[in-house]
């Protein structure tokens, strides 16, 4: 009876192990359909990659640093104009 049972046992050891490994294999086919499906369905969304909003970002970034400096540039412009244009009542500065 030992020989019985030990074949048994490894019988089903064996189909459980093929099994598992259907188990993982259909998990796989799953997950490729998901991922087939959702970027089939982003692409018709009209939505951004990754690399698009960061590439966006980053130019958003350099125009506020550069319109920053223009605005200091352009305060500075104005007090030095400040310091030399006339009154506005028309007397002369000595």
């Amino acid at each position: 009876m030992s020989q019985k049972s030990g074949r048994f046992i490894d019988d089903f050891a064996r189909l459980v192990t093929d099994a598992a490994g259907v188990a993982q294999g259909v998990r796989r086919e799953a997950e490729t359909v998901v991922k087939t499906q959702t970027e089939r369905l982003l692409s018709t969304m009209n939505v951004v990659t990754r690399e698009e909003f960061e590439a966006v970002r980053e130019m958003a970034s350099l125009a506020r640093d550069e319109n920053d400096a223009l605005k200091r540039r352009i305060a500075a412009l104005e007090a030095r104009l400040d310091d030399i244009r006339p009154p506005v009542d028309g007397t002369i500065m000595a």
